[in-house]
């Protein structure tokens, strides 16, 4: 607020508070994506009896003129208008309050009854309205000159009484009025993607393992003969994980070996070789053109690359010897690798962020993403961006945005609450979540509801994953196909940003390595994997028709409309999801080893319903239909058969 907006609220100027959205008092932006608009609530006053007026004044990324859109009242001093965001990039917008003289006046006037008081208000009003006519153009200001004049004769009263209540003419003056006692707030921001920011559709594969042959180092080009089998699954996103040169010093082995047998593939976190290290590709892989060409070929097919972006080095990256001052060291001298204790990564080095050439480090490690974007990348899935500082990603993700606003961020941090919170403040555009661990309709209800209904919803978009590499959550060990099919058919429906680890989930991989170990048996991080995709018991029919459903109905490509409804089985989780006339409501049986059954309630004003009309439900899983009413309705769900019913109503 400027040093004369604080003035006139000292002098009895007008206040704004409670200015929504924002965030933590603005020092973060909001998020939306293109297309969206943002509705900002205030509450706007001033003393006494005086009206006032409000906009909202906001501009988009390389405007340098404001636009305006009044506000409405509500009720009670609150206040509401809504912008739209038609382009990426960041956007401001604020809200500017004012004592509405002519308004106040216009109010007075229509109450008076003697003739007396008449005379005098209309006197009262031309003084008025001559201030808004020096504020106008020559036409406009002839005619509000002309109203002034009439309204300053001591003519008939009726005559007076309806010029003073010519509508027109005082839209004209109010909207030329002089801003007396105005305050406007600093301005907010808001942080604008393209639209597969809410909504997008995540696959990931290894590359290594995309071979068509048992044993055989898989290529870019054999996951380019993949793509039209994921694109047709209805994929939008392929994420791919590391593509650099991999370590040969301290490589691990199968399993997460400490020592690497020959022919072992290593981790390809542990990023850098004598090949090169964050800008090169493991020439197993191919070569800078056929990763273009992987990208272009994504791209046709109305992909995108997702790129795995891991800020450590293996003990022989190139920066290890170049740059010794980049890593920590310990007390006998030699750098520290990582560790997670009681977990060891000896072929992982971290990075010294603060250390004393940091300026030189942070510049780099931005310079690997600036590679990659020129090479044609707009999404960036990032490692465990938590343990790096806070002021390094507000800063990256920013010199990227300039140069590529379309650019992606994706923060891959199972971490503590405001930890992850914070990173989605600081600039990453969708967030892990805990959704993997997340099992009972307890905690799925909680969950959700504050992911969709509660504040942190402005800055935190959840992407949901069942699984993935490094996760082989508790409930899928050694789990039926019928377990893999309800946390896919949650992920998909509760989310509109959903990934999976693509092979493994499809067939429904279930080996932990050992009892009390989230990590895979025979985990594709240290080894070559060979999939059978045309098993019979592939999940891939499942996954291509939920994903066309999401595809095909706009209620399911954002969460904010998510409702939960009640049932009367703590088994059988029931939740909607609604855009303008696009309805769909999932009943999910959460027992993947027995039939549930039970009554489910059907709010009908959470899904804007006629509370006593007939609902006509066609199952998108299954293609039956069935007559149901708002209220009670009962369902039968067999996990062998179907997990769950996704309702398109009409």
């Amino acid at each position: 607020m400027s040093g004369e907006n604080e003035l006139s609220q000292k002098t009895g100027g007008t206040i704004v508070e409670d200015v929504k959205p924002q965030v933590d008092g603005g020092r973060f932006a909001i998020k939306r994506v293109v297309g969206e608009s943002v509705e900002v609530t205030a509450a706007c006053f001033a003393h006494g009896h005086e009206r006032v007026a409000c906009t909202v004044r906001f501009r988009g990324p390389g405007d340098e003129a404001w636009r305006e859109v009044a506000m409405e009242a509500l009720g009670n001093d609150l206040w509401s208008a809504t912008f739209p965001v038609d382009r990426s990039g960041a956007w401001e917008y604020s809200v500017a309050c004012w004592i509405d003289h002519l308004t106040s006046w216009r109010e007075g006037f229509a109450r008076r009854i003697e003739p007396g008081d008449i005379r005098l208000a209309a006197r009262m009003g031309a003084e008025l309205i001559g201030r808004s006519a020096a504020n106008c153009g020559a036409r406009d200001r002839a005619r509000l000159e002309a109203w002034g004049e009439t309204l300053g004769e001591e003519g008939d009263v009726e005559r007076l009484r309806a010029a003073a209540l010519d509508a027109g003419l005082f839209e004209l003056a109010r909207a030329n009025e002089p801003r007396d006692a105005l305050t406007e707030t600093q301005p907010l921001a808001v942080a604008v993607d393209r639209e597969r920011a809410r909504f997008s559709t995540w696959y990931e594969l290894f590359p290594r393992s995309a071979g068509n042959e048992p044993g055989m180092h898989g290529t870019f080009a054999d996951v380019d003969e993949r793509l039209d089998e994921i694109a047709a699954m209805g994929f939008d996103v392929l994420y791919l994980p590391p593509i650099h040169p991999i370590g040969r010093d301290k490589r691990k082995g199968r399993n997460n070996a400490t020592t690497a047998s020959a022919g072992d593939v290593g981790s390809p976190w542990a990023i850098g070789a004598k090949e090169g290290g964050h800008t090169a590709i493991l020439p197993a892989l191919g070569t800078a053109a056929d990763f273009r060409h992987l990208v272009m070929a994504t791209r046709a097919r109305g992909m995108e690359i997702a790129l795995d972006i891991a800020f450590q080095c293996a003990p022989d990256h190139p920066w290890v010897r170049q740059h010794p001052e980049w890593f920590r060291k310990r007390p006998d001298g030699s750098i520290q690798y990582a560790e997670n204790p009681p977990k060891k990564y000896q072929d992982i080095y971290p990075l010294d962020f603060d250390s004393a050439d940091w300026s030189a480090l942070w510049q780099a490690l931005r310079d690997v993403f600036l590679f990659w974007a020129k090479e044609g990348v707009a999404i960036f899935r990032v490692d465990n961006p938590h343990t790096k500082p806070f002021a390094f990603w507000e800063w990256v993700i920013k010199e990227v945005k300039d140069a590529y606003p379309e650019a992606l961020f994706l923060s891959e941090a199972f971490t503590r609450p405001h930890v992850m919170h914070q990173l989605a403040k600081l600039g990453f555009t969708q967030s892990y979540t805990y959704f993997t661990w997340r099992l009972t309709k307890a905690e799925l209800t909680e969950y959700f509801t504050e992911l969709s209904q509660e504040d942190s919803r402005e800055y935190f978009r959840p992407n949901c994953w069942p699984n993935t590499p490094d996760i082989l959550p508790y409930h899928l060990q050694n789990a039926s196909l019928a377990a893999f099919r309800v946390r896919l058919v949650l992920a998909a429906t509760l989310a509109a940003n959903y990934g999976m680890y693509g092979p493994a989930f499809e067939l429904g991989e279930n080996r932990p390595r050992e009892p009390g170990s989230e990590e895979y048996l025979d985990s594709e991080k240290y080894q070559l994997r060979h999939w059978d995709r045309a098993s019979p018991a592939s999940l891939a029919p499942l996954v291509t028709l939920l994903n066309a459903t999401r595809r095909s109905h706009p209620a399911l490509q954002s969460d904010w409309s998510l409702a939960f409804h009640r049932t009367d089985s703590d088994h059988l989780l029931c939740y909607s999801k609604w855009s303008g006339d696009d309805r769909v409501l999932a009943v999910v049986n959460l027992d993947p080893h027995n039939v549930q059954s039970g009554w489910v309630e059907v709010d009908a004003a959470a899904l804007g319903l006629d509370p006593g009309g007939g609902l006509t439900m066609r199952d998108a899983l299954g293609e039956a239909t069935y007559s149901w009413r708002a209220g009670r309705n009962f369902v039968r769900l067999d996990p062998a058969a179907a997990p769950a019913h996704l309702f398109v109503i009409s």
